[in-house]
């Protein structure tokens, strides 16, 4: 159950827990918290190895509980936090902890696979849970979305795309729902030939055109499998069919997502390429806050495009939509794979046009060898995801030396 709300001289007080938070979406959070410190309390705040940073956060917040993924970070911040009274973890399990500390809000924004456990925590005693994350729902997104109902959760969809889906889908009855799209940057390659892509160094592909993001995130969006884990998340969030979901590249990304009625109707939700509005929609939900984005123009903007995305430029996004159709423990290995050739990217042991084709080459050697079963629990999801990433670790060098 959640904990009771606390009030305070200006009226209720929200508890909040942020996990992940001195990545680009816990900044971006903690910065809406900076201006309306009166109505809410940190309970918790988690970082992957920056113990330093999470200290100093800690004490600015008047967290009660900080905790970092990393064993090794745990002395740098137990030292960041001498005298101050906040408690200290390291490790997976201080994840759960800080999860599991009496939040009724928690900011869900661990990147990968490792958020999986922490953020089920948090739905299972029944907070609301504002989904940052894409890889919940893309490694056990049936086995999210129903513990989370059994426990009475609220879970807020934070992704510019899918916080833009979740309030367009105010405007009519689920059943009245044709088709959701979701709306698509086309990243910094988006004219860029095929001879082009295959030069692409890491400099190009973290130079996002609009949004500024973590460095996995804007890869994934280069490659447009950014937009593929989307789908998959929004078929467990919206509990629609595989057929109903459709991506449109809008380069502008001022149009954030779209909705259509079976009467022709479509509903978008518009508003600047920043993502403290979504934050600021889930954090204050059901009510709105103010927020320092900028206002939306149209007349300046003056001209908004859509086109279809390219899928011989960007396999990666044909290859997620096989793997959201094919269900079972397909998400799960597409994401482990991916999250396996993004990190070989950015170490400079593969080139761009290898992270899909190491995605793919991974999704068919599990699937030939039988093992591609839909997790049930945690420790399944956790399973599926080794052995993806292992079988993806072997493919590696046949792979670097096909697409180099």
């Amino acid at each position: 159950m959640q904990p009771p709300s606390e009030t305070g001289p200006g009226g209720p007080v929200r508890s909040v827990t942020l996990l992940g938070a001195t990545g680009s979406i816990g900044s971006s959070t903690i910065d809406l918290l900076r201006r309306d410190r009166s109505r809410y309390r940190v309970e918790a705040v988690t970082a992957h190895r920056n113990g330093a940073a999470l200290a100093q956060l800690a004490r600015e917040l008047g967290a009660r509980f900080a905790a970092v993924a990393d064993l090794r970070a745990y002395d740098e911040l137990k030292a960041g936090l001498s005298g101050s009274g906040i408690e200290a973890g390291a490790g997976p399990a201080a994840l759960v902890e800080a999860a599991d500390r009496p939040a009724e809000w928690v900011m869900a924004a661990i990147t990968g696979a490792a958020s999986l456990a922490p953020t089920l925590a948090a739905a299972e005693r029944g907070a609301t849970v504002a989904l940052a994350n894409k890889e919940c729902l893309v490694c056990a997104g049936a086995l999210f979305m129903r513990r989370a109902a059994a426990a009475g959760a609220t879970v807020l969809p934070v992704d510019s795309e899918h916080n833009a889906i979740f309030q367009a889908l105010s405007a009519g009855r689920r059943e009245e729902v044709r088709r959701i799209v979701l709306t698509a940057s086309g990243g910094p390659f988006r004219t860029f030939s095929r001879e082009q892509m295959r030069k692409v160094t890491l400099e190009q592909a973290l130079k996002h055109p609009i949004w500024s993001m973590g460095p996995k995130i804007t890869i994934d969006s280069a490659t447009l499998m950014n937009k593929g884990l989307e789908l998959i998340e929004a078929r467990h969030l919206f509990a629609v069919r595989p057929e109903e979901l459709d991506v449109v590249v809008h380069p502008q990304s001022v149009v954030h997502g779209l909705v259509e009625f079976r009467d022709g109707s479509v509903i978008a939700q518009l508003g600047s390429p920043d993502m403290r509005i979504p934050i600021a929609h889930c954090l204050a939900f059901p009510e709105r806050m103010a927020t320092p984005a900028q206002r939306l123009d149209l007349a300046r903007i003056s001209t908004l495009t859509f086109e279809e995305p390219d899928p011989e430029r960007f396999p990666a996004l044909s290859i997620a939509r096989h793997a959201l159709v094919a269900g079972g423990g397909a998400p799960t290995v597409l994401n482990a794979a991916n999250e396996v050739a993004v990190a070989e990217f950015v170490a400079g042991r593969l080139g761009f046009a290898g992270i899909p084709a190491l995605v793919e080459a991974t999704l068919d050697a599990v699937e030939r060898n039988g093992e591609m079963v839909e997790p049930q629990s945690v420790d399944q999801a956790v399973a599926v995801d080794h052995n993806a990433r292992r079988q993806a670790s072997h493919l590696l060098p046949e792979i670097a030396a096909m697409a180099s």
